[in-house]
């Protein structure tokens, strides 16, 4: 008995290889809502992935706490830093940090 394979969507293989798959992987892009010059991006990205590097999947939590630490430490500087962070590895925890710690700030 023969083993066949069979593809969920066999035209997707043809078209990425296709005259069409260039027009595809021209439009690739980064989905980051926000745009930042590109040195300051590769920064932060390497602090980040240094920073999950150490704690694994609490990364977002530490940098979360560590800014609530700055904040409340009047370290305006370092609070960004590690909100930024935390914005880079969960979206959500680091908007919701800074709702919360702006509105105990004021």
């Amino acid at each position: 008995m023969t083993i066949r394979f069979a593809s969920a969507n066999p035209a997707a293989g043809a078209f990425v290889t296709s005259a069409h798959g260039t027009a595809l992987i021209k439009r690739a892009a980064n989905d980051n809502a926000r745009v930042r010059s590109h040195g300051q991006h590769d920064d932060l990205l390497r602090d980040a992935l240094k920073h999950f590097a150490r704690h694994g999947l609490r990364a977002a939590e530490v940098a979360r706490q560590n800014a609530e630490q700055a904040f409340f430490a009047a370290d305006r500087a370092t609070y960004h830093h590690w909100l930024e962070i935390c914005r880079t590895l969960d979206r959500r925890m680091a908007l919701a940090c800074h709702a919360r710690i702006e509105a105990r700030g004021n």
